[in-house]
């Protein structure tokens, strides 16, 4: 069984017991969140696809951790105009584990 979910812009297909990263949202670590956008969802046996969502459906995750991911450095340079700019960023992340998909 698996669902095809939509949170922060991004789609995920999940799985019980898949962990992923997602981008951050407010909760607190080993809290529960419901991610009720589900755009499809397979039981194994037929497939089901929401318009654009499917009722009633949703993936009940668990928070492992609030993080922020590797720095990437961002440089820009343009040739004989001295012009040089160096930049950062860590992007924030949650990590989730799904415990159950209810459709």
């Amino acid at each position: 069984m698996y669902a095809i979910v939509k949170t922060g812009g991004k789609q995920f297909k999940v799985t019980e017991g898949l962990r992923f990263r997602v981008e951050k949202l407010d909760a607190e670590v080993d809290s529960v969140v419901e991610l009720d956008e589900v755009l499809a969802l397979n039981n194994g046996k037929d497939l089901v696809v929401g318009t654009p969502l499917v009722k009633g459906a949703k993936v009940i995750c668990r928070v492992l951790r609030q993080a922020r991911d590797k720095k990437i450095i961002i440089f820009t340079y343009k040739a004989k105009n001295n012009d040089a700019r160096k930049q950062g960023h860590r992007q924030p992340f949650t990590e989730l584990v799904v415990e159950k998909i209810v459709g």
